[in-house]
């Protein structure tokens, strides 16, 4: 299974996880890989290419630093490297989607900060949104229909706002923080869950209700573990995160339904330290991995 990285991910000088965990979760893979992952440098997406999703007056201000309330939106303070590290990693959203697509094997990225933005700004620790991105490039590619699943604690609104009104492009969205809450829409469907118990069979009526595509992108949060500051929920532990992966990747090999994931929310706190939030993350990896191996075998 391809997992895109790239150091050009980590090219900001911006200190906040959403950029640099990339960094952590490749070295940890170099150290102690898992087998049948084969990281590999994806392309860095054009300016053209974004422009199709973002404003261009909002992608020059993420290029040149100005106006500040634009190039800043995300909740970022802006430096010079940031265009070439959000084009760096939403090129490899794009590059495991063509990836699954092509080859009906599963394919990840180790990007993280897609779901928040909109069309003319950033929100949410969010620059551009690859997701859609990434969808509409599938689209190119000869898929006819793209599902976009959001498991990440919260709500994806950029994500539902980019693709309103377009039926060849559907989100799944269960959340457990309303960050983001929006109206649900005819190819926007969200449940926020609010008990623990609620949330793993929340997910399994998102999966079950969901139609046929040609491809899955899955914004894969870890962000709803009860140690997570930034958005968890009391009594989801790492036994959930497992059941979680289980169920999206046994469902989408069900189905034949190739998964293009990444690494969404997970951040750190006083009880949830860097190693143990790699190490939720790479739940996401071995699990989609050994899907993989086993869906061709």
């Amino acid at each position: 299974m391809k997992l895109f990285y790239s150091p050009d991910y980590v090219a900001s000088g911006v200190s906040f996880e959403t950029l640099q965990k990339p960094a952590w979760i490749a070295e940890s893979l170099s150290r102690s890989p898992i087998d049948g992952v084969a990281i590999e440098e994806p392309e860095s997406l054009s300016i053209g290419t974004v422009e199709e999703t973002h404003d261009p007056i909002y992608v020059s201000a993420i290029e040149a630093g100005e106006p500040g309330c634009l190039a800043e939106s995300q909740g970022f303070r802006w430096d010079a490297s940031l265009l070439a590290a959000v084009l760096a990693s939403n090129g490899g959203v794009v590059a495991a989607a063509k990836q699954a697509l092509q080859t009906g094997r599963n394919a990840g990225c180790l990007s993280s900060g897609l779901h928040h933005a909109r069309r003319e700004k950033g929100c949410g620790f969010c620059t551009f949104n690859g997701l859609v991105i990434a969808a509409r490039e599938a689209l190119h590619a000869g898929a006819e229909r793209v599902l976009i699943l959001d498991f990440d604690a919260h709500c994806g609104g950029g994500t539902a706002s980019l693709i309103k009104g377009d039926p060849r492009l559907v989100q799944r969205d269960v959340s457990v923080d309303r960050f983001d809450h929006y109206a649900p829409q005819a190819n926007a469907h969200l449940q926020v869950v609010t008990q623990a118990a609620d949330w793993l069979p929340a997910i399994c009526r998102q999966l079950d209700e969901s139609g046929d595509f040609d491809l899955c992108l899955y914004n894969a949060g870890v962000d709803p573990f009860e140690d997570d500051e930034g958005g968890g929920l009391r009594g989801i532990t790492r036994e959930h995160l497992i059941k979680r992966e289980a169920l999206v990747f046994d469902w989408a090999r069900s189905r034949t339904l190739p998964v293009a994931f990444v690494m969404a929310g997970g951040y750190l706190s006083k009880k949830n330290d860097r190693a143990q939030l790699v190490a939720l993350h790479r739940i996401t990896v071995r699990v989609a991995a050994v899907t993989s191996q086993a869906s061709h075998t």
